[in-house]
């Protein structure tokens, strides 16, 4: 697949940003959290305008460079041609959330199997993990209305996430907010891990769930996990590990 590189047409700060969200779509491929070409990540281009990069439609993530993602406003217009569509269900959810939330920089939603599992048990995501802890600080839940494409959809999707940084699509999947594209991916990474946890879990004999008093200052701990780096502790290693196995997504 030939793609014309984008590295001279964008600003610096357009193609970083570029690299980061090519290389979180790859990650999401190594880690198994992809859906065939179904499931999205966005990341909002600093300024004024709500101008955002997502997938282009019918590429597999593994597939996906800095040059490929598609610029859209809020409107779906492409800002830069690009001979690829838009998913209309990916775009509906992405915008509404970029448009309500100001420190949303990326977006990331996934269909996981162990996520899906979890969005369909009506306890939802159970105290019972230390990945959980960092999950329950921030959750929210959004009733399943079909397939994202009504715009009707929106203000109520806005309202159910409100300020939290996790979001659990009922019947649908999960869905991680950060400031930066490294953010939402080590969110999405531990929302993974807790479903999966949760889903061996339930398979073995009677659950112990964490002292709700310890989920209490869980912000305050993660800092100091992360060593105040927040998501940047873990991004540049994961970006040498992409390096080392799928070196393309800088293109």
């Amino acid at each position: 697949m030939n793609i014309a590189s984008l590295k001279e047409v964008v600003s610096e700060a357009e193609w970083k940003l570029r690299v980061d969200l090519a290389a979180a779509y790859r990650l999401v491929a190594l880690y198994g959290w992809s859906d065939l070409v179904f499931t999205h990540i966005s990341a909002r281009i600093p300024g004024p305008e709500h101008h955002f990069l997502i997938n282009p439609y019918g590429l597999m993530f593994d597939e996906i460079t800095a040059s490929s993602l598609v610029k859209v406003d809020l409107h779906c217009n492409k800002l830069i041609a690009s001979p690829f569509p838009v998913n209309p269900a990916g775009f509906v959810i992405h915008s509404c959330i970029h448009e309500a939330r100001e420190n949303a920089g990326c977006v990331l939603h996934t269909h996981s199997r162990a996520g899906v599992a979890v969005s369909a048990q009506k306890c939802g995501v159970l105290p019972i993990s230390q990945q959980s802890t960092f999950v329950l600080a921030s959750l929210a839940y959004h009733g399943y209305e079909g397939v994202a494409l009504r715009d009707d959809e929106r203000p109520r999707l806005q309202a159910d996430l409100g300020h939290k940084n996790y979001l659990v699509l009922r019947n649908h999947g999960l869905l991680t907010v950060g400031p930066t594209i490294a953010d939402a991916f080590l969110s999405m990474y531990t929302f993974e891990n807790t479903c999966r946890i949760q889903i061996d879990a339930q398979a073995g004999g009677e659950l112990i769930t964490v002292d709700p008093r310890i989920l209490e200052g869980m912000g305050q701990v993660m800092k100091t996990v992360t060593a105040g780096q927040g998501a940047n502790i873990a991004w540049p290693a994961l970006l040498r590990k992409l390096d080392r196995e799928s070196p393309g997504y800088k293109d």
